[in-house]
C-alpha cells in the first residue's frame, strides 16, 4: 500500500517543476514581428501634414488603386487635392466618389461619407465634375 501512495504522489510532485519549465520556455519565446497590414482604405488621411502634402497625395493614389470601387478614398483624396489648391483634381475625385456612392445600396453608404459628398458636391458646383450625380438618399 505504501507503493500505491508513492505512485499517486509522483505526478503531483512533477506539476510544480513542469510548470516552471513551461513558464520559462514561454518567457524566452520571441514575439512575432509585426506583419505589414498592406494598404487600408482609410490610409489617405493618416498622419497628414501640409509640408508633406504631395507625398500624401501619392500615397492616396495607391489607396485609390487598391480600392477602385470604394468612394471613401476618392473622397479623402478630394480633401488632399483641395488643400493643395487643385480644385479641378479635387472635384474630379468627388465626381467619381459620387458615381461610386450611387452604385452602392443606400444602407451600405456611411452617413458621414454621404454628408461629406453632399457638402462637397455643392462646393464643386462651379467646377466640372465627371458626373453630376448626387449621393443616394438615406433609406427610410
Amino acid at each position: 500500500m505504501a507503493n500505491a501512495t508513492a505512485t499517486e504522489a509522483w505526478p503531483t510532485r512533477l506539476v510544480g517543476p513542469l510548470l516552471l519549465i513551461v513558464l520559462a520556455l514561454a518567457g524566452c519565446s520571441e514575439q512575432p514581428l509585426p506583419q505589414d497590414e498592406g494598404v487600408r482604405s482609410d490610409d489617405c488621411l493618416r498622419n497628414v501634414t501640409l509640408d508633406r502634402l504631395q507625398e500624401q497625395i501619392t500615397l492616396c493614389d495607391e489607396v485609390v488603386k487598391a480600392f477602385p470601387d470604394d468612394p471613401g478614398p476618392r473622397n479623402d483624396r478630394y480633401l488632399l487635392h483641395s488643400l493643395a489648391g487643385d480644385d479641378e483634381a479635387a472635384c474630379a475625385d468627388l465626381g467619381e466618389a459620387l458615381r461610386l456612392a450611387g452604385r452602392l445600396p443606400a444602407e451600405q453608404l456611411d452617413e458621414q461619407l454621404r454628408s461629406d459628398l453632399e457638402v462637397r458636391r455643392r462646393l464643386c458646383e462651379g467646377v466640372p465634375l465627371t458626373t453630376p450625380a448626387a449621393p443616394p438618399a438615406p433609406s427610410p
